[in-house]
């Protein structure tokens, strides 16, 4: 039977076509678009690395790369896809700082280094970020083409990026969506950091009333009597144009997902477990200072619920893998099948279909998981140990990088919970090591030496997943965006050592500790510690770890959508999913609000590259004047300089108003974008 050309017409219609053509040749991969994005990533990279080491939170570097690349390239001439290359390299840095952060202070404050001076420990730290950044890099290599095809993922931020770019390239009507909006956001952010609004909001009410409050295990008049009852905190959603624009991005259905994770935790497990352990936990505040019942509620979250969490998310990654066994599996068979594809073949090829051969991605990863061992042998002292640890790492690093895509497709590597991927491979790691009969420092530092490179690895997989999608929304070369990553890691992974140290060792000179004190708390580390040594010595909370894992077994068993998605609402702050969830509601609004004015599909499709340019110009404010901030406080800090505030108590009523100023924008400009419903529909920001 002939194939139906009607149906191979529609196939053909559905075909996705880049923004630029695969036919067309254009400047790329150019030395000035290198120079600039290995700028961007050590400058962005270092200042990822003093927010997380500070606040615990890294933020994206892919818009303000994007940014500055179309800014600085376009006063030299250069094309689309230059401005690509250069955000692809600037934007790498953060990942490897994350990774950095999240796991290297871990070995100094778990005592596996003697210091952090670089005779003790920069060539290590250098040595973990390079392997894992290198393997991040080859491991989504694998199976870029299936996931970047894959119509379930929406890849909110790489829409965004491709908008920056796009919108140089389409003039003032569309670009002026997305500057202005820059300016908007950055402006709301820095105002709040000055004290005109208080950005965050927490609300303190009591569980039951400690003294009088009591559960009676058995019917009336049984002595079986439990004391309970505390009092819990309850986060108000960040005033925040980035986790805003996130949210509008991502729409009500991704974004209601992970906020139902931050109910979970804060609506049930958190007061649940306070009005149980309230007798127990007042023995823990000070006699002669008032009442701090928000530390300790904090204090049951981030030491019960998200362990319970971690145990969702190993489940949730396990199921996530599951379904993606299929296209998986597809990828994997189509990088075999192209060993045996020759030169020609390759040369025949669309450019947008070239990518580094197979031949060259597996012969690297095996070279890497060479050095991998002999790291891992000098860390630990160790050599079989070490050698399995390797091997772990090779499969759960993949297992994990591959996870971590699917995660950056579905919120963005904004949101990406490395750190909770990383305490699973951790807690893997240390059963294995125990298994062994490992232990002292030498089995905590084999652990840390695993989570480490996973933690990059799943970072840098991440990043790069999300640069692909953007190459191939602009129609970028893969190979080319490829090896311009495997320069970037190499670059970030050889300075990320110096800001690291430069910030422990100043906080040391104040008074300090380095990484751990109060100023330099580098949380996740801290965590990653404690659990590598807990488990090592035997100390872990497993029947915690165990509740979360059948937690997630019964979300799979009740068909929730995105049981990991949930797990990483419990680990992320509430304020923070809260925030991303009211984006969504604005952009079901929205929505709602077109069809009801009756918009044809033309109309509708005007409105939504407006809401996406409206939503990223927001996001990328925020980002851009973030890093500034950042830099802001560095030099206050350094000279004791006192950074001045509007308002010595700023109130978050203000906050609210300017919330609702920002609603209004991000309904109102895409409403009013609409146009004459006979004008012949654009192109759509969203894949």
């Amino acid at each position: 039977m002939s194939p139906d050309p009607a149906s191979n017409a529609t196939e053909a219609s559905k075909k996705f076509r880049p923004y630029v053509p695969e036919n067309m040749e254009m400047k790329e991969f150019t030395l000035r678009a290198v120079l600039l994005g290995l700028f961007m990533t050590v400058v962005l990279g270092a200042a990822n690395a003093y927010l997380g080491l500070r606040a615990g939170i890294t933020i994206a570097a892919t818009y303000p790369a994007a940014v500055i690349a179309m800014a600085v390239l376009r006063a030299w001439k250069g094309s689309l896809l230059e401005e690509n290359i250069a955000r692809t390299a600037g934007s790498i840095g953060e990942s490897v700082a994350a990774g950095a952060i999240f796991t290297i202070p871990a070995f100094l404050i778990a005592k596996a280094w003697p210091s952090f001076r670089p005779a003790d420990a920069y060539w290590k730290s250098t040595a973990l970020m390079l392997v894992g950044s290198v393997m991040g890099v080859l491991f989504v290599s694998l199976v870029r083409r299936v996931m970047v095809e894959d119509p379930e993922l929406p890849f909110p931020e790489s829409v965004a990026a491709s908008e920056i770019h796009k919108a140089g390239q389409r003039g003032a009507e569309a670009a002026k969506y997305l500057f202005w909006n820059i300016g908007v956001g950055g402006l709301v952010f820095m105002l709040g950091r000055f004290g005109l609004f208080a950005a965050d909001q927490d609300f303190h009410f009591g569980v039951g009333s400690l003294g009088r409050s009591q559960v009676r295990l058995g019917a009336a008049g049984n002595t079986h009597i439990v004391a309970a009852g505390g009092a819990t905190t309850f986060a108000a959603p960040s005033v925040s144009p980035a986790y805003l624009g996130v949210g509008y991005i991502i729409g009500l259905r991704l974004a209601a997902i992970q906020f139902a994770g931050g109910v979970l935790a804060w609506g049930l497990m958190v007061p649940l477990l306070i009005f149980f352990l309230g007798p127990q936990l007042k023995q823990y505040l000070p006699d002669d200072t008032p009442d701090n019942w928000a530390v300790l509620a904090v204090a049951v979250w981030r030491f019960i619920v998200r362990p319970i969490a971690v145990g969702g998310m190993l489940v949730g990654a396990a199921y996530t893998l599951f379904k993606m066994r299929k296209s998986l599996t597809a990828g994997l068979g189509k990088a075999f099948s192209e060993l045996r594809q020759t030169s020609e073949q390759q040369a025949k090829l669309a450019r947008t279909e070239r990518y580094m051969s197979s031949k060259t991605v597996f012969g690297l990863i095996a070279v890497v998981f060479v050095l991998m061992c002999l790291l891992y042998v000098h860390i630990s002292g160790l050599v079989w140990p070490a050698i399995l640890a390797a091997v772990v790492m090779l499969i759960v690093g993949f297992f994990f990088a591959t996870v971590s895509g699917s995660l950056v497709g579905m919120i963005g590597s904004s949101n990406n919970p490395i750190s909770g991927l990383t305490l699973s491979t951790l807690i893997i790691a240390a059963l294995l090591m125990v298994a062994l009969g490992v232990s002292g420092t030498s089995g905590v530092a084999a652990v840390l030496g695993v989570a480490a490179v996973v933690c990059v690895s799943a970072a840098v997989a991440g990043e790069l997943l999300q640069d692909f999608k953007v190459g191939y929304i602009l129609g970028g070369t893969p190979r080319t965006i490829q090896i311009v990553e495997l320069i970037a890691v190499v670059v970030a992974s050889l300075v990320m050592y110096f800001p690291l140290m430069l910030l422990h060792e100043a906080n040391i000179k104040a008074g300090g500790i380095g990484f751990g004190d109060r100023q330099l708390s580098a949380p996740q580390a801290g965590l990653m510690a404690t659990l590598a040594v807990g488990i090592v010595g035997g100390d872990m909370p497993w029947p915690l770890v165990v509740v979360g894992i059948f937690m997630g077994i019964a979300m799979i068993m009740m068909q929730v959508r995105s049981p990991m998605l949930v797990a990483v609402g419990m680990y992320l702050p509430f304020e923070t999913t809260f925030a991303i969830f009211i984006g969504g509601v604005l952009r079901a609004l929205g929505d709602w609000l077109a069809k009801r004015r009756g918009f044809n599909p033309a109309q509708m499709a005007r409105v939504e590259n407006a809401g996406v340019l409206t939503a990223s110009g927001l996001i990328v404010g925020e980002s851009l004047l973030g890093l500034v901030w950042a830099g802001i406080v560095a030099v206050a800090k350094s000279r004791n300089w006192a950074i001045p505030q509007i308002f010595a108590h700023p109130s978050y009523l203000v906050g609210l108003v300017v919330m609702a100023g920002l609603a209004g924008i991000m309904l109102r400009i895409p409403l009013s974008s609409a146009g004459d419903p006979n004008e012949p529909a654009p192109p759509v920001g969203m894949m």
